[in-house]
């Protein structure tokens, strides 16, 4: 006995197909029939707009308060509006150049020293063959980012004290006598930096080990017929396999120049160093947690941003002219 096929019901076929002819008439239907496909994944798409909605947007209308003698009495809406004031008493204030020289020494630095540290380490780990070897090492590096910033903070402190570990070592390489470090103000910022270095250096390597992987092992073999040495290799194979990632991360990178961290300054900070360690995030913190001054620590925080969001554009656009890659 023959089996009746069925044949598919072209209405239906029809109402959840693309019209690929319709050009911009068809967008709509389009987007009906993609949101009936992939219910579940607009549904979570929607949770995450909320979300960025809710917690990331609404409140940038708070910035409004940088144009205000804000009260929190009074409210956003019921504060007295005066305009570029704010900017103006920060500019002509008198913290305003050590500020700047601050956060421009300390996050350079930081670029300096903890952009290329994580990538020369991936390097090394990269040519590791005991697999044993590389996983302990990875292990290990990856431990100090999960530490919290208050504990890395009270080691360091307790290591930099008088009598304390490094302070001591110190005393036994130089001859001299054992000092508190962080009452140093030439200390503080290698400090600091060190600190960003210990913390960050293993788990800043993933990316760029997971880049590693993916170069094609077809080209170090051509490179080696061709008599091409290790560090050859790494110059003309693994680092422009890599570079993609590089410049990206650069990118991102450079727009934090500006924001350096005010929890980690806080914990280390005093009164001995202060002139070194001062930074315009720690200053935000100031004029908005202890003075309660939530006008002038907007204003400040929101040029902070601005200028973040400058070196951010800015550098995508002279590396995209140099090397072809961007963020956008």
């Amino acid at each position: 006995m023959k089996q009746k096929k069925t044949r598919p019901n072209k209405n239906v076929t029809a109402r959840l197909s693309f019209d690929h002819r319709g050009g911009i008439k068809a967008l709509p239907r389009n987007l009906l029939v993609d949101f009936l496909r992939n219910k579940a994944l607009y549904v979570f798409l929607l949770v995450i707009l909320v979300y960025f909605i809710l917690f990331h947007y609404l409140p940038m209308f708070g910035l409004v308060m940088a144009f205000e003698d804000y009260s929190p009495v009074k409210g956003v809406l019921g504060s007295k509006w005066v305009g570029l004031d704010n900017f103006l008493q920060f500019f002509s204030g008198p913290y305003i150049g050590r500020l700047i020289r601050n956060t421009v020494a300390i996050g350079v630095l930081d670029l300096v020293v903890n952009f290329p540290a994580p990538i020369i380490f991936a390097l090394l780990l990269n040519e590791v063959k005991n697999k044993y070897f590389k996983k302990t090492v990875q292990t290990i590096s990856y431990m100090p980012y999960f530490v919290s910033t208050v504990v890395a903070a009270g080691l360091v402190i307790t290591f930099t004290k008088s009598g304390g570990v490094i302070s001591e070592a110190l005393k036994f390489a130089t001859g001299g006598v054992s000092e508190n470090l962080m009452n140093l103000p030439a200390w503080f910022r290698p400090i600091y930096i060190l600190m960003g270095t210990w913390q960050g250096l293993g788990y800043g390597s993933i990316i760029y080990l997971a880049a590693l992987s993916n170069v094609d092992q077809e080209l170090y073999d051509a490179a080696k017929v061709d008599g091409a040495g290790y560090w050859k290799q790494m110059w003309h194979v693994t680092l422009p396999g890599i570079s993609a990632i590089i410049v990206m991360m650069f990118i991102m990178r450079m727009g934090f120049v500006f924001s350096v961290g005010a929890d980690r300054i806080l914990l280390l900070y005093n009164a001995s160093n202060y002139e070194v360690s001062d930074v315009i995030n720690t200053y935000v913190y100031r004029l908005g947690m202890q003075d309660a001054n939530f006008g002038l620590s907007t204003a400040v925080g929101l040029f902070n941003s601005v200028i973040g969001t400058i070196l951010l554009l800015t550098s995508n656009k002279v590396l995209k002219k140099l090397s072809g890659t961007s963020m956008f």
